[in-house]
């Protein structure tokens, strides 16, 4: 039995560069990784299968459209007589939650069987096809703190500080296509000016404070989340219980959400925050943790 995490992807920032005439949308975004997450477990064998346990193994919906399973039979279609088996997915993380669960769990099925063929994280097939199970699932690959470019094939490692978080999500689902059609962008449309498109993000270099990286942060927020609030106005009151939790640093929405996000100066501040919230909204998600 083989076993690998699928950790909850976070958007610190997400900036929509624009809508391309394919359809897609080119962002920018720096992307941590926290640590929750889905458990996925491969046992080798000739039948590919999936089988969900754990307590959101309910919201995963269709096994048959299950992105582990559309990772695998990409990466089979790609590297003739690959090695399969069944896999098990013990799901904890949210669904269409902004935190890229699903892709999460694709990107640990690929590392599944990259390991149990002898293939390398840098094999090209393989993040050709992590690509083509979505825009999400390269950074989730290498589940390593990164600034996102293009449609999800830009990777920039950066070097984080330890951020003590708390991750909250109202238990609603937001289907990402909704939330980019809220947001309005024609074919060919640019939603910044060329000059920042142009000009590269300097993020903090490795070894910057927590402060440093949250002053960074505070110059550019989530374009996502004005069409994702109209969509849920939920969202709003998650992120009012965040900013004004004692010891918030900065605080907005992951993705498409609704999952949002806090940093706070230290862990016992995170906790105390995240306890908070559970008591006064139990029907909500809520993980107090950490970002790197």
């Amino acid at each position: 039995m083989l076993v690998e995490e699928g950790r909850a992807k976070v958007n610190l920032t997400l900036r929509v560069v624009g809508r391309r005439v394919d359809g897609y949308h080119d962002l920018e975004s720096v992307v941590a990784f926290a640590d929750c997450a889905d458990r996925l477990s491969l046992l080798p064998g000739d039948e590919l299968k999936l089988a969900t346990s754990g307590p959101l193994a309910n919201d995963c919906g269709e096994i048959a459209d299950n992105l582990v399973l559309k990772a695998a039979r990409l990466l089979g279609e790609t590297i003739p007589d690959l090695k399969l088996g069944a896999f098990t997915l013990h799901k904890v993380l949210p669904v269409a939650a902004g935190i890229g669960g699903g892709s999460a769990d694709a990107a640990a099925a690929l590392r599944l069987l990259a390991g149990l063929n002898g293939l390398s994280l840098d094999d090209e097939r393989l993040r050709d096809v992590a690509l083509a199970t979505g825009a999400d699932v390269p950074v989730c690959l290498l589940s390593r703190a990164a600034d996102m470019t293009g449609v999800g094939e830009g990777l920039l490692p950066l070097d984080l500080p330890t951020m003590p978080c708390v991750l909250v999500n109202p238990r609603v689902h937001v289907a990402t296509r909704d939330v980019f059609a809220a947001l309005g962008l024609r074919s060919g449309e640019l939603l910044v000016g060329i000059t920042d498109v142009i000009e590269a993000v300097a993020w903090p270099e490795k070894g910057a404070s927590l402060e440093d990286w949250i002053a960074q942060l505070e110059q550019t927020g989530n374009d996502l989340e004005a069409p994702a609030m109209r969509i849920q106005p939920v969202i709003g009151e998650v992120l009012s219980a965040l900013r004004t939790a004692s010891g918030a640093l900065l605080a907005r929405m992951s993705g498409s959400g609704a999952t949002c996000f806090a940093i706070f100066a230290d862990a016992t501040a995170a906790a105390r925050a995240a306890e908070k919230i559970r008591q006064e909204h139990p029907g909500w998600w809520v993980h107090a943790g950490s970002l790197s």
